[in-house]
């Protein structure tokens, strides 16, 4: 990945996992259910087809109160190497994933967040810089149940 430009905000993990192991995490919905999102956060997966066009819809259910409706249309799957997609809910951003092999039992994951303007971005890098980190916990800790 390049740089990230003014408007994006990108977070990364090396993961002690085969990076065929890491997609498959997010791949299998049922998987992506269980760590999707900042602790102590439940989802419920309406809809994953997830090929380019197709929908992913989700309720985020939050651990005090409230359930988070997210929506998105997936714009590029590459098995093994990235996923990206538009979020058509608010906050409004694109979203990349990319999976980095380094062997045959490591590997990285990327996000990448790209919104539209600098004002959006700002006002969501306070929060979810620190979200993304308990994300990649929630991943860590799946792929030790995993093994």
């Amino acid at each position: 990945m390049s740089v990230p430009a003014e408007n994006e905000i990108y977070s990364s993990r090396e993961l002690n996992a085969s990076c065929e192991v890491v997609y498959q995490a997010f791949a299998n919905p049922q998987q992506l259910a269980k760590w999707w999102g900042p602790e102590g956060f439940t989802n419920t997966i309406h809809e994953f087809d997830l090929r380019p066009q197709g929908k992913w819809r989700l309720t985020m259910h939050g651990p005090q109160k409230g359930n988070y409706e997210n929506a998105a249309i997936f714009k590029q799957v590459i098995p093994n190497k990235l996923i990206s997609w538009t979020r058509v809910s608010q906050p409004l951003f694109d979203m990349e994933v990319v999976f980095e092999s380094i062997d045959n039992s490591k590997s990285i994951i990327s996000f990448r967040m790209i919104f539209n303007t600098f004002e959006e971005f700002n006002k969501m890098k306070e929060f979810v810089v620190p979200k993304n980190e308990e994300n990649f916990d929630r991943l860590e800790r799946l792929l030790l149940d995993l093994d």
